[in-house]
C-alpha cells in the first residue's frame, strides 16, 4: 500500500469520524433544547439508576406527591432506566383519564405480570384483546347479578355467614382479614363459577390467601426492582415466591375450568366460566380458528376478576371496621342512624338514600384508604400534547390517585376521617367530583357497581349486628392507621373485638 493510499484512508476515517461528532453534538444540542421545552420537568436522573435514591421504594406515593408540589402537576420521573410521566390532582388526573381517555387509555405491562399473563385478561392487556375481555366480562357479570336483586341477594347471604363467624367469636380479638377477604370472595366466586364455598374449605381458602399475598408481593420493593431491571430478577426470593403462588392459583383454576365443563349445560350456564366455555364451542363450532375465546383468555381473565373482586373490596371493608373502633363517636351516629331507620331487619341497596350519614362514612373510608394510590400503571396509546407538554406514544403513565383523594383544593381535611366531606349543611348526602378510588375512563375499574352495592351492605349489617372496639389493653388512640401494603393499602396487622348488638 502507497503512501498516497494510507493518507487517503486517514483523511476519510477523519471525516468520517469528525461527522460523526458533528452530527452527534447537533443531536444532543437539539436533543436537549426540544427536551427542555416540551417535555415534562423533573428531577435529574443518574445513569441507569434514574432517580430510584429519591423514591422510597415502600411508599412512592408519597415521594411522588412531594416532588409534584415542586415540579407542578405533570412531571417526569427515571424508575431506573425507564421513563415515567406522574400526574397530580384531581383536575390533571381527570382531565387525563376522562379527557384524553383514548391517548392515556393503554396499560403499561409489568414484566413479572407480562411473563405470566402473557398480555391475556382484563387488567394487564391492551388492543383488540382487551375490549373484547371487559365487554364480554361487563356483559356477563351483569348477566349473572352485577349491580341486580340476584346479586344483592348473594351479599346478604354471605353476610349471615360471616355474621356467624363473627358470633362465635364471643366478643374476642381476632384479625378481621381472613373472614372478610372469605366472605367478599365468595361473591365473585358466586358469580365466575357458580358457586359459593364454606370457610373452612381449604381449596377455597387456600386459593383466597394465595391471591392477597400475590397482590402484596407485586408492590414489594425487591419485585419493583425486578421488574425495571428483569436481568436482575432472578436474584430475589420474593420474583419465585410470587410466580409459584400464581402458578399454583393457574392449577387450582384448571382443576375447577375442568369439573365445570364436565357438567356444563349450554341451556343453563351457571356464571362467567359457563358463558365464556359455550361461546368457545360455539365459534368453534362454526369454524372460527381465530378468536379471542380461549383458554388462556379465559383463565387469565378469572383470576383478575377473582384478584380484584377480592382484595381490594375487603381491605376497604377492614379500614371500615378499624376507623369505626379508632372512632367510637361516629360509630355510635352510624349505629343511631341504622337503628332509626332500619331497626332489626336486614339492610337493603334500597336504604342507602335512607342512610346519609352512613353512605358518607363509607365513602370517606374509601377515599382515606387511599387503596390503590398509585392506580395501575396507564400507557399512552400515541403521541399526546397535554398542559403543553409532549409526551411520546409509549411512555408509561401513573395517574396518581391519593394526589386525588387527598387534593387539598378539593377536601376540606384531606388527611382526616371527615365524613362531612360529603354531606352538606342539611346533612343529606353528596357525592364529590375527586371521588375518584375506582379511577376513571376507559380503565374505570370493571367490578365498581358491585364493589358499591358489596360495601354498603356488608358494612351496615356489620355496624346494625356488631360493636367494633380495640381489644383489651389497646385504647383507640394506639389503633395504628399508617398503611401497609405495596400495590395497594391495608391497614396495619392489627386486632379488633365484634360484640354482639342483637
Amino acid at each position: 500500500m502507497g503512501l498516497s493510499d494510507v493518507l487517503l484512508q486517514s483523511f476519510n476515517a477523519g471525516s468520517l469520524l469528525g461527522a460523526l461528532v458533528v452530527f452527534l453534538a447537533i443531536y444532543l444540542i437539539s436533543s436537549s433544547i426540544f427536551s427542555s421545552r416540551t417535555e415534562p420537568p423533573g428531577p435529574r436522573p443518574l445513569p441507569l439508576l434514574g432517580n430510584l435514591l429519591q423514591i422510597d421504594l415502600n411508599r412512592p406515593y408519597k415521594t411522588l406527591v412531594e416532588l409534584s408540589e415542586k415540579y407542578g402537576s405533570v412531571f417526569t420521573v427515571y424508575l431506573g432506566p425507564q421513563k415515567v410521566v406522574v400526574l397530580a390532582g384531581f383536575k390533571t388526573v381527570k382531565e387525563a383519564l376522562v379527557g384524553h381517555d383514548e391517548e392515556f387509555g393503554g396499560r403499561h405491562l409489568l414484566p413479572i405480570l407480562r411473563e405470566f399473563n402473557k398480555g391475556h385478561g382484563v387488567l394487564w392487556s391492551n388492543g383488540d384483546s382487551w375490549r373484547e375481555m371487559r365487554r364480554f366480562a361487563l356483559t356477563n357479570l351483569r348477566d349473572f347479578g352485577m349491580g341486580k336483586k340476584a346479586c344483592e341477594d348473594k351479599i346478604i347471604e354471605e353476610c349471615q355467614h360471616l355474621i356467624d363467624v363473627f358470633k362465635q367469636l364471643k366478643g374476642k380479638g381476632f384479625d378481621s382479614m381472613q373472614p372478610l377477604n372469605y366472605a367478599v370472595s365468595n361473591i365473585i366466586c358466586s358469580m365466575v363459577y357458580g358457586s359459593r364455598f364454606e370457610y373452612d374449605d381449604p381449596a377455597f381458602t387456600s386459593m383466597v390467601d394465595r391471591t392477597n399475598q400475590v397482590i402484596q408481593l407485586t408492590g414489594a420493593p425487591s419485585i419493583q426492582i425486578s421488574n425495571l431491571f428483569p436481568w436482575l430478577g432472578k436474584l430475589f426470593a420474593k420474583r419465585k415466591e410470587f410466580m409459584d403462588l400464581a402458578h399454583a392459583n393457574r392449577k387450582q383454576n384448571f382443576t375447577l375450568f375442568k369439573q365445570l365443563k364436565e357438567t356444563l349445560n349450554p341451556q343453563m350456564c351457571r356464571g362467567f366460566v359457563d358463558a365464556f366455555l359455550v361461546r368457545k364451542e360455539n365459534l368453534e363450532e362454526s369454524g372460527v380458528t381465530t378468536s379471542y375465546f380461549h383458554d388462556a383468555n379465559l383463565l387469565t381473565t378469572v383470576l383478575n376478576l377473582f384478584n380484584a373482586g377480592t382484595e381490594t373490596t375487603s381491605t376497604t371493608l377492614r379500614w371500615g371496621l378499624l376507623l369505626m373502633a379508632k372512632y367510637p363517636k361516629i360509630q355510635d351516629q352510624v349505629q343511631e342512624e341504622i337503628k332509626t331507620v332500619i331497626g332489626d331487619r336486614q339492610v337493603q341497596v334500597a336504604d342507602r338514600k335512607s342512610l346519609p350519614f352512613t353512605n358518607a362514612v363509607i365513602h370517606e373510608t374509601q377515599r382515606l384508604g387511599n387503596i390503590v394510590p398509585m392506580s395501575l400503571p396507564h400507557e399512552t396509546t400515541r403521541d399526546v400534547s397535554f398542559h403543553g407538554y409532549f409526551i411520546k406514544k409509549g411512555t408509561v403513565v401513573y395517574p396518581l390517585l391519593t394526589s386525588v383523594l387527598y387534593d387539598p383544593t378539593e377536601w376540606e381535611k384531606p388527611h382526616s376521617f371527615h365524613p362531612a366531606h360529603f354531606l352538606n349543611k342539611d346533612g343529606n348526602f353528596v357525592m364529590r367530583d375527586a371521588f375518584m378510588p375506582f379511577s376513571a375512563g376507559r380503565r374505570i375499574c370493571l367490578g365498581e357497581s358491585l364493589a358499591k352495592m358489596e360495601l354498603f351492605i356488608f358494612f351496615t349489617t356489620l355496624l346494625q349486628r356488631f360493636r367494633f372496639t380495640p381489644p383489651p389493653g389497646v385504647s383507640e388512640q394506639e389503633l395504628d392507621l399508617t398503611p401497609c401494603g405495596g400495590i395497594t393499602l391495608g391497614p396495619m396487622p392489627h386486632k379488633l373485638c365484634a360484640v354482639s348488638r342483637m
